[in-house]
């Protein structure tokens, strides 16, 4: 694909409100306060697993500055599914926003809206729960087994999802050798800055308005609109700024609790989760056990692999099929494994309710696949970008499930480009370095771009143009401080000839912009961009005809430029963006807007390729990552500096996925380390000198051949890391994270 020259797209700018946010002016949810508003707080549940057999709120209800006490017996029986995408989107609903069984330490018991903040928590205080403490089970294999505590009707198994490719025991029959293996890695924190928040207000109209700093306004209306059981168009879910979501704000968490407490008072409501209680009961990463078997000829050619993840989904079952479903999917576009299984299996357990988050389920699968690879390298004594480049989907590669093409796969090149950055060839360990020793290691990832293939992947946007020749822009998509709506600017800029500049836009809030599936699984630049480039170009058209009759030039003969339309023919001969505008005011006597619906018609992967060099203390098990090289496939880069930020971000998150992160749980299942001072988070002092390179051969139908990034450059990092660590030391590491006890006790220390 060809890479024309343009103005806006492709060149690297801050996101939109950068200035906003550096200047502390930026007004997050936790800022905003209305009049008479209460102030709510949360009673959680201090067992794993137990039957509130009494509560008594009336201490609390007589407490001065108590509005409200919500428990399960005054609140909706009303099951629903927090994770819900669209209307009749169908997945387990085994929720209630206050059940009278808890099912995991920090579960939700009551909650209390009062005068201030100081009398609400008094008031939790102040309610007396008498429990039944249930057995309870924290391990996903043990929660499968016959005898484990049942945590739901039906058993503790969610389902079981299968995809194939070939056959593969007839593909292990032909290996010469045969590797299998189980790896495990934990469930973690988002680690966004801003905690959970919302505010409420049930006004005497009977309108819902809810201020969620969240990832899919549309899909929470739905939500709030069933258990409060009001009509769609009295419920607005307005998303202010976000301060991170990495996929743990998609779901609904303390929305329904604020909604019903602002409907039971009548007056606004603010709920403010601290930092422990966002760690512990709002969503996690999945944790999982991956069983990997995976059959090799001598020269290192693959012949199959079969996948077997148990996927601890926590107390409820939220994003678990979608997770699982996603990560099915992404193992059969990375390689051209013929005979290839995959078996999912979310689990039921008394732990934290695990969720969405950045690369969805695609890095627990990859972390598996690419260590084992490395171990197969060294068996078949083979360099590892060797047996990488031997294996790796080529760029008229195909899906090995559907037997379908899988667009313009180039993971190839991330991993020459990565491996000549790198000088991976002739790096040379010395034989005794001592106490520290040092190590490479490398490994490929991969993720989607949208929800094609799966379900609908829509999204609407409203384009307006103004009589200056400035525009307005509509736009449902939640940018989360990953520059998705700045992308859009540059996109419509680009084809409107104005600068992204004059281009303000009016976001997610479902009674101003238009229907948007929600902003996960990477749709942002190659679905919602595509969406900008097809309303812009509506708009385009419309310039053009309306210009034709101010300058009596064929539409088809006009273009746009620097806030000009000019004829092709005699450049001289044009006309201002304004001047056009006001005459399609004044003598067409009409607006200049458009209106696109933009549904995505494909689904092609991203692909990357990381390279670290780490260093190993012996004596502490301390391990420092000293530099790293990540070269990503984006398709084309929309907006350089942002797909960079994008990318050395994940980096910061894998690493601390592969050496550090991971919630910890005492006997009875309460997280141990539940604040960010025992939950060890990479700090930018511990980042490494860091190299990014963009492979930019172009994806259709991409907007400007550009595809998504945002997930897929998190994958490769933890079992890049792992691996450098594991040459470093000649050791196996298959449980995440590699901490320094880990790793002294793999010494014989």
């Amino acid at each position: 694909m060809g890479k024309e020259k343009l103005t806006y797209v492709g060149a690297g700018r801050p996101i939109r409100d950068a200035a906003l946010k550096v200047t502390g002016q930026l007004k997050y949810t936790a800022d905003m306060k209305l009049p008479h508003m209460l102030y709510a707080k949360l009673l959680f549940s201090p067992l794993a697993h137990a039957k509130i057999k009494h509560i008594d709120t009336s201490k609390a209800e007589a407490l001065p500055g108590v509005k409200a006490v919500l428990t399960y017996k005054n609140s909706p029986r009303i099951p629903y599914n927090s994770a819900m995408r669209f209307y009749e989107h169908k997945i387990p609903e085994v929720e209630y926003v206050f059940d009278d069984t808890v099912r995991f330490v920090g579960d939700r018991v009551a909650a209390v809206a009062a005068e201030d903040l100081e009398t609400a928590e008094k008031a939790i205080r102040l309610i007396e729960v008498e429990y039944g403490e249930l057995p309870a089970v924290f391990d996903p294999e043990e929660a499968l087994q016959a005898d484990a505590p049942q945590i739901h009707p039906g058993g503790n198994k969610v389902a079981e999802i299968k995809a194939e490719a070939g056959n593969v025991e007839e593909g292990f029959a032909e290996a010469d050798l045969i590797f299998e293996d189980r790896y495990t890695v934990p469930a973690i924190h988002h680690g966004a800055i801003e905690t959970h928040v919302a505010i409420a207000d049930y006004d005497r109209r009977g309108k819902l308005t809810v201020w969620s700093p969240n990832q899919n306004t549309f899909a929470f209306r739905i939500i709030l609109s069933k258990i409060l059981e009001m009509p769609m168009n009295k419920v607005r879910v307005i998303r202010p700024a976000i301060g991170g979501g990495f996929g743990g704000k998609l779901e609904a968490t303390i929305e329904p609790v604020v909604a019903l407490l602002a409907k039971m008072t009548g007056r606004p409501v603010k709920l403010e989760l601290n930092r422990r209680e966002s760690m512990v009961s709002t969503r996690t990463r999945h944790g999982a056990v991956v069983y990997l078997k995976t059959g090799v000829k001598k020269d290192g050619t693959i012949v199959a692999q079969d996948f077997k993840v148990i996927i601890n989904t926590g107390a409820y079952a939220t994003s678990a099929l979608n997770v699982t479903a996603a990560m099915s999917h992404k193992v059969f576009k990375v390689y051209k494994t013929k005979h290839l299984r995959f078996t999912g299996i979310p689990v039921y357990t008394n732990t934290p309710i695990a969720g969405a988050m950045r690369g969805y389920g695609s890095p627990q699968a990859f972390f598996a696949q690419q260590v084992q690879l490395n171990k197969i390298a060294k068996a078949l004594k083979m360099d590892m970008v060797e047996l990488q480049l031997k294996n790796l989907v080529e760029p008229d590669g195909i899906d090995q499930r559907f037997g379908k093409p899988i667009g313009n796969p180039r993971p190839i090149d991330c991993v020459l480009k990565g491996a000549a950055a790198f000088k991976w060839e002739g790096y040379k360990l010395s034989e005794d370095n001592g106490r520290f020793k040092r190590g490479i290691g490398m490994a490929v990832g991969s993720h989607g771009n949208g929800c094609f293939g799966a379900h609908r992947d829509v999204t609407a946007l409203i384009l307006k143009m103004n009589e200056d020749g400035t525009a307005t822009l509509f736009t449902g998509t939640h940018d989360m401080g990953n520059g998705s709506v700045t992308v859009q600017t540059q996109i419509i800029g680009e084809i409107l000839g104005i600068d992204p500049e004059n281009i303000e836009c009016v976001e997610a809030d479902t009674e101003a912009v238009p229907w948007n599936l929600g902003d996960y699984a990477s749709r942002g630049v190659f679905v919602s961009g595509k969406a900008a480039q097809k309303v812009a170009e509506n708009v385009k058209e419309q310039i053009l005809r309306e210009a034709s009759l101010l300058l009596q030039v064929p539409a088809e003969e006009l273009d746009l430029k620097d806030g000009f339309v000019y004829s092709v023919k005699n450049p001289e001969q044009k006309a201002t963006l304004c001047e056009v505008l006001v005459n399609a005011q004044k003598v067409s006597q009409r607006e200049i807007i458009g209106a696109e619906t933009y549904a995505s018609i494909a689904g092609p992967a991203s692909y990357g390729a990381h390279f670290a060099e780490v260093e190993v203390d012996t004596e502490t098990g301390r391990v420092k990552v000293l530099r790293y090289v990540a070269a990503h496939d984006v398709g084309r880069a929309i907006n350089p500096l942002a797909t960079e930020g994008q990318i050395e971000g994940a980096i910061q998150m894998g690493i601390g996925y592969a050496l550090t992160e991971g919630l910890e749980f005492d006997a009875g299942g309460k997280t141990i380390n539940n604040s960010l001072k025992k939950y060890h988070l990479l700090t930018a002092s511990e980042m490494p000198q860091t190299k990014v390179i963009l492979v930019e051969e172009g994806e259709d139908p991409g907007p400007f051949g550009a595809k998504s990034i945002g997930e897929c450059s998190v994958v490769p990092s933890a079992p890049a890391v792992v691996n450098a660590v594991s040459n470093a030391l000649g050791v196996e590491f298959k449980d995440l994270p590699v901490k320094p006890e880990k790793i002294l006790q793999a010494l014989g220390k």
